[in-house]
């Protein structure tokens, strides 16, 4: 007989409540004890920027609000980043009862994988994609322009390539989930390889301005996470299959 207790849909629910706000306190948390330090946030942010501007060259806040709110917007969004780990082990928490076991030591390692690659992707574009993109950019000003960027838009700009590249750097997870729920497998991916190809590009095309700098910067990233992710789940499909083939040979 099963004892084990029974919860409701409405027991579930409260479950989620309480976990949404232990992720919205968390990233209260980081910001506050980070939105002291702001301004120092947004200059070191800026700083790939303001490396490459030709002498006289300056960032400017044409809103009256703006040299407020931009720092404080940034902050935000970096909390929202440095609470992640956080945010995904609560998740993981709400559904982890509901999985088998073989199912959890496959679904756990996938969080830290997907917190890993995601911070990899906002330090790619922070450190190769700016410095080459910045240095295009103010080096193909028309003659005579004064190259002076208003903070809010700058802002703008930075927080689409993080999202953009930190999502991209996704792939290998977006894989392996894909191959580990039976919705595709690893043959089927390498079949569709020159799709892929030209995917990674329209992707590009459609999530970093419109410069062929950042479209391929964030397309060839693209395109070896996919092979990796492709070989690692050869190598999850390979693992099962010598587990049911140990199965299958126990109850012979």
């Amino acid at each position: 007989m099963d004892n084990s207790p029974q919860h409701t849909l409405f027991d579930h629910l409260l479950e989620l409540r309480d976990r949404i706000l232990r992720m919205v306190l968390a990233v209260l948390i980081v910001f506050c004890s980070m939105v002291y330090f702001a301004n120092d946030i947004y200059e070191y942010v800026s700083k790939p920027l303001l490396a490459v501007m030709p002498e006289g060259g300056q960032m400017i806040a044409t809103d009256v609000a703006s040299s407020f709110f931009a720092p404080f917007k940034l902050t935000m969004v970096l909390s929202l980043f440095v609470a992640m780990p956080y945010i995904l082990y609560q998740v993981w928490a709400f559904i982890a009862p509901g999985l088998y076991q073989n199912e959890k030591r496959f679904v756990a390692p996938l969080l830290f994988g997907s917190s890993f690659l995601f911070y990899a992707g906002i330090t790619f574009v922070y450190f190769v994609v700016f410095p080459l993109a910045f240095a295009f950019f103010t080096s193909v000003a028309p003659e005579g322009v004064n190259i002076a960027t208003d903070i809010s838009s700058y802002l703008n700009f930075v927080l689409k390539l993080f999202f953009a590249f930190g999502l991209a750097f996704e792939i290998p997870v977006i894989i392996l989930l894909l191959c580990w729920t039976g919705f595709t497998d690893p043959q089927s991916l390498r079949a569709k390889r020159p799709y892929m190809i030209v995917g990674a590009f329209v992707i590009g095309m459609l999530l970093t301005p419109p410069d062929v700098i950042s479209q391929t910067l964030l397309a060839v990233p693209m395109l070896l996470l996919f092979e990796l992710g492709v070989f690692l789940a050869g190598i999850y499909q390979k693992k099962e299959n010598e587990e049911d083939c140990s199965e299958e040979a126990k109850h012979e």
